[in-house]
């Protein structure tokens, strides 16, 4: 039988917000993944992930297996790339010994996930294994349910932008029509707080970090001027700018 690796998407870290379909994976899997970041020494950092939490809802702790990715490793090109080989390798032995593998990822694992690149790697070092995917909720549309910010409406544009590309980039997009979506720009809060008010997009802006967890945070954007550095998987939502009608972009 062909190996089976599935990215499972837990989520923003609500545990109540993972799907049927989802728990149905993590529990069918003979072994879950969860990722972890490294320590200064490369090894595993102790504390344990938003997925991890997650998925213990569900599973019990014998199943799952931590496994170190270089998730916070953005300078050194080498060290990243010889601590993915290690997570691939790691993964990929578990694949030849259980068979069913599932990787939990936050929010969805077709969006900004680590499992893009470990799907690659797997497709490399073990082939034929079968590669699927469990959708998952995404951060923006926690935030839009718990804001009551609303994502689009007719035919308004839905633009995703993640601000480790530069706050010019999200710039550009506040510039355009539709609504915003930024992600991960929590160190780069000024700049983003910034950009939305040279646009005229700030007063409808929020923004949220560790959504459906007991340390949630949902503020208004313009409470983002002067802030200090945010978590960095906050998530921002700047509605498209609209006239108040009702049907009229039907």
């Amino acid at each position: 039988m062909s190996s089976r690796l599935i990215g499972v998407g837990v989520g923003p870290g609500d545990p109540e917000l993972v799907t049927v379909k989802g728990v149905n994976a993590l529990r069918a899997a003979d072994a879950v993944v969860v990722p972890v970041m490294a320590a200064p020494d490369g090894q595993d950092g102790g504390e344990p992930g938003r997925a991890e939490a997650t998925v213990l809802h569900y599973v019990p702790e014998e199943k799952v297996v931590r496994v170190v990715f270089a998730l916070n490793e953005r300078t050194d090109r080498a060290r990243r790339e010889a601590a993915w080989d290690a997570a691939g390798e790691r993964v990929a032995g578990l694949l030849r010994r259980h068979g069913t593998v599932a990787f939990a990822t936050i929010g969805d694992p077709n969006v900004y996930s680590t499992f893009t690149y470990l799907a690659q790697t797997i497709s490399e070092s073990v082939p034929g294994t079968v590669v699927e995917t469990v959708p998952g909720i995404t951060a923006m549309q926690d935030l839009a349910a718990r804001s009551g910010a609303v994502l689009t409406e007719g035919t308004e544009p839905l633009t995703l932008v993640p601000v480790t590309a530069g706050s010019a980039v999200l710039k550009d997009a506040l510039s355009g029509p539709g609504t915003v979506v930024a992600y991960k720009f929590g160190r780069l809060a000024g700049e983003v707080a910034a950009a939305l008010r040279e646009t005229g997009r700030i007063d409808d802006a929020v923004w949220g970090s560790s959504l459906g967890l007991p340390e949630e945070s949902i503020s208004k954007a313009a409470e983002l001027d002067g802030a200090a550095v945010l978590p960095y998987l906050s998530t921002l939502i700047a509605p498209a700018r609209r006239d108040g009608g009702r049907g009229g972009k039907l």
